[in-house]
Parts: structure tokens; C-alpha cells; sequence
């Protein structure tokens, strides 16, 4: 396609906007980018304070909070950062699109770029916090759902980086939806809860958001996986929404790029 295509084509240019770009988050701080990193590593060890040594909150099959939670929060926390900042980034980048002669739809992968150095960040942690419990990772499992996971995210951030352009309120809209999904998807409360809802259970693991989550908690946990055979079509279902986000989000992007540099 020809979206691949440019993306291939401009290869450097991205990468190196990407490291850019992460770098000039924090430029004006002391700590620099060290904030890129400790904002969400503070923010998951809070979580496992409070749920595992504060409410005592039991997992299912009795693993420990941390082995459970971390890998999924890990995960959410690198596609809302990115799914945010790649929906604003033709705003941010609005000089590039006014006055430069440049492939305007690498503009949202320069912030999953950007994003995705705190996103190995803490798969690292996860690698290292459920080691120290003994849960090591399926590493080909491993590499499977970070690829659906960016995968999503190109699809889903084509068509929101392209409505928020055209309506800025769009940005707003979108972090509302992002609290809600958080909520919505198994990430501090287990699926295991809905086992008298079955109907309501099918369609909440049919979620894009539900797939990737539990899918990295199942590459340290092990056992029976979303992927598995046993539960393939929530794998049909993933790759079959991600597919119709996409094209919907490129026939978007396409018809109305040309008028990005007049609405900007």
C-alpha cells in the first residue's frame, strides 16, 4: 500500500524525528527524559502498593498482583501515551505540513516512534519484576503481541490523528474514550469477574484493548491464552477490527489531507 510504501521510503527521517521529538518532551527539565521514564514506573508500583499490600486483591489462579498487573498495565500505559500523542501530532507538527514539502502520513508514526522508547521501558520492567517471581516470558508470544499491539495502534491512530485535525475537540472526545476503555478492559479487575455474564464476557474479549492486555499478562502467566487455539477467533476478531479501522482511517486520512495545511 501506499502508506507503507511512504513510511519505508522515509524510514530515517522518522526514526530520527522520533528520537527528537521524545528528547524535546522534557528539554526543558533538569531531569530531561528521566521523567519520560519515572512517571509511569511511579505510577505502576503505586497500583501494585495499594491493590497487593493495601486491599490484598486476589488474582485468579493465585498469582502474585505484581506478576498479574504489571505486564498489562505496562502495555495500556504505552498505547494510551502513544494512541494520545499521535493523535495530536499533526497539530504539533503543523509547521511541517504548512510551509515544508513533507509525507504528511509519517507524522503519526514520529510519535509512536517517540512513545516507544518508555514502551521498551517498562516491557523491561515487566521482564524483570515477573523474573524475580520466577514467571518467565514466551518470547516468541512476547514479540506476537507487541507486534499486534503497534499494529492497532498505526490503524487506530490513522483515523484519530486525521478527525483531530479537522476537529480539535476530537483530542478531548478521545481522552475521555481512553479513560473509559481503561476501565472497560481488564487491566485492574480480572476477566474471570464476567464468568456469569457470558454474553457480556464474548464481546469484552473481543476488544482490541482486552486482546493486547491480556494477551502480554498471558506471555508471563502462561496457561490457557487468548491466542490459543481454544480461543482463535478472539484472534480472528482482533486482526479483523484492526483491519476495518485501518482502511476506514486511510480512506479518511487520504480524502482530507490535502486540507490539513488550511485548517491548521
Amino acid at each position: 500500500m501506499e502508506f507503507i510504501k511512504t513510511v519505508w521510503k522515509n524510514r530515517k527521517i522518522v526514526w530520527n524525528l522520533g528520537k527528537s521529538d521524545f528528547k524535546n518532551r522534557f528539554a526543558s527539565t533538569s531531569l530531561g527524559s528521566i521523567w519520560g521514564f519515572l512517571q509511569p514506573f511511579v505510577f505502576m508500583i503505586t497500583y501494585v502498593i495499594v491493590f497487593q499490600f493495601i486491599l490484598k486483591t486476589p488474582t485468579p489462579g493465585n498469582y502474585p498482583y505484581a506478576v498479574w498487573f504489571i505486564p498489562g498495565i505496562a502495555i495500556w500505559l504505552s498505547l494510551n501515551d502513544s494512541i494520545m500523542s499521535a493523535s495530536i501530532s499533526i497539530r504539533a507538527y503543523s509547521y511541517l505540513v504548512k510551509k515544508v514539502v513533507f509525507p504528511i502520513d509519517t507524522i503519526p508514526i514520529i510519535s509512536v516512534i517517540s512513545c516507544s522508547f518508555v514502551s521498551i521501558f517498562l516491557v523491561v520492567i515487566s521482564v524483570i519484576v515477573c523474573g524475580v517471581y520466577g514467571f518467565l516470558p514466551n518470547i516468541l508470544m512476547l514479540i506476537y503481541i507487541l507486534f499486534a499491539a503497534y499494529c492497532f495502534l498505526i490503524a487506530f491512530t490513522r483515523f484519530t490523528s486525521a478527525v483531530t485535525t479537522l476537529v480539535p475537540d476530537f483530542a478531548n472526545l478521545l481522552a475521555i474514550m481512553m479513560q473509559l476503555f481503561f476501565w472497560f478492559t481488564p487491566i485492574i479487575w480480572n476477566l474471570t469477574m464476567l464468568s456469569d455474564h457470558q454474553i457480556i464476557l464474548k464481546l469484552v474479549k473481543c476488544t482490541p484493548f482486552t486482546y493486547i492486555v491480556t494477551g502480554m499478562r498471558d506471555v508471563f502467566m502462561g496457561g490457557e491464552s487468548i491466542i490459543t487455539q481454544e480461543n482463535f477467533i478472539y484472534t480472528i476478531a482482533f486482526w479483523v477490527i484492526t483491519i476495518i479501522i485501518f482502511l476506514w482511517g486511510n480512506y479518511i486520512f487520504n480524502k482530507n489531507k490535502k486540507d490539513f495545511a488550511d485548517v491548521l
